[in-house]
């Protein structure tokens, strides 16, 4: 059989494979600092994320001031508790949840689609929603460069993202999609926080993949709320 050039060799594998399923979205972080260059290597790594017809439509806020920071908190915290009133069956035990740590992380940064998206139609004519798509992509090559070097990120998604845009004077057009928290950890847990607690379990792999057309009786993943 003949050997692939192209494959890397069998311990870089498994390494990839590894950071993947230990990758972890934390919450709770123990005080420090972030390495030494490392944030420069987390964004250089977002920019090495593929994005349609290359616009590369992501933009990084750091937040170093304190009062920034706690005001980003303040804004998270309504729409936690605005998300909490949205599953009334559940609602006590989500607010026991921790969802942010945007006190106790050593670096927070807000991550913001571009403004001027629309002259960018290069696979996005049909599909505009691309962009998004792009930056997810920006933001999980971060997740598992942190998750390697051992530092815990968490993508936190409850806020309202006019006032996030006017809080960090975005100009027009611009859109936050998340709030990232980095720091070091304690532990990362050996299962996601929300399996563990009953939210949702990971789905078979029949469950997700069909072949030539849609599975009958196939819907969406189900709530626990």
């Amino acid at each position: 059989m003949a050997t692939n050039p192209h494959r890397y060799a069998a311990a870089e594998i498994a390494a990839i494979d590894r950071v993947m399923r230990e990758r972890r979205d934390i919450r709770h972080f123990v005080p420090g600092a972030l390495p030494e260059g490392l944030l420069a290597r987390l964004i250089e790594a977002a920019q090495h994320a593929p994005s349609v017809g290359y616009m590369q439509p992501w933009r990084f806020v750091r937040i170093a001031s304190p009062t920034t920071r706690e005001a980003l908190r303040q804004i998270v915290d309504a729409e936690r508790a605005a998300t909490a009133a949205a599953m009334p069956t559940r609602s006590a035990e989500f607010l026991k949840l921790k969802v942010e740590g945007i006190r106790e992380a050593a670096a927070v940064l807000v991550v913001a689609l571009m403004p001027e998206r629309e002259a960018h139609v290069f696979g996005r004519r049909t599909l505009p929603e691309m962009d998004l798509a792009s930056v997810a992509c920006a933001i999980q090559n971060m997740w598992l460069l942190a998750r390697a070097e051992g530092i815990g990120l968490g993508w936190v998604s409850f806020f309202d993202p006019q006032a996030v845009s006017a809080l960090l004077a975005m100009p027009p057009g611009a859109r936050p999609v998340a709030i990232l928290c980095l720091g070091p950890v304690a532990e990362f847990p050996p299962a996601p926080l929300l399996e563990t607690l009953g939210w949702g379990q990971r789905l078979a792999q029949d469950e997700v993949l069909f072949e030539d057309r849609w599975k009958v009786g196939a819907g969406g993943t189900p709530t626990t709320y």
